[in-house]
């Protein structure tokens, strides 16, 4: 094991982009698993640019992160909805839609659910 690791999701090990050009996601994997940034454009929905990758109703990845730019809102398949902004540290269980809220670009970093998400 490495005493420091310092890498840029710039050169991540792989990029998936999501549908219709509304955003995606860079994923690098490390020796604590994978870790994802993912840039989520205005207009984009789960349900309409992830859910024909995923091939799921909702959701189905258990997200922890931190939202670093941006907002969303998160609803869960139960009815239960939050809004994530800036600088807020965030758990999701799986089961839920999620949609950008405004203008700017909602970018996240995820530690667990991001190694199989929008993957094909």
């Amino acid at each position: 094991m490495a005493g420091i690791t310092s890498r840029s999701f710039d050169s991540a090990d792989e990029t998936r982009d999501f549908k219709d050009g509304k955003g995606k996601l860079d994923l690098l994997n490390t020796e604590h698993g994978p870790v994802g940034r993912a840039v989520f454009e205005p207009g984009w929905r789960w349900s309409t640019h992830v859910k024909p990758i995923a091939g799921t109703d909702s959701c189905m990845a258990a997200h922890v992160g931190y939202v670093v730019s941006g907002r969303m809102t998160i609803t869960m398949d139960d009815g239960e909805t939050a809004e994530a902004e800036p600088g807020q540290f965030i758990t999701v269980a799986p089961g839920h839609d999620a949609y950008v809220v405004g203008d700017e670009p909602c970018v996240m970093l995820d530690w667990v659910g991001f190694g199989d998400y929008a993957k094909a």
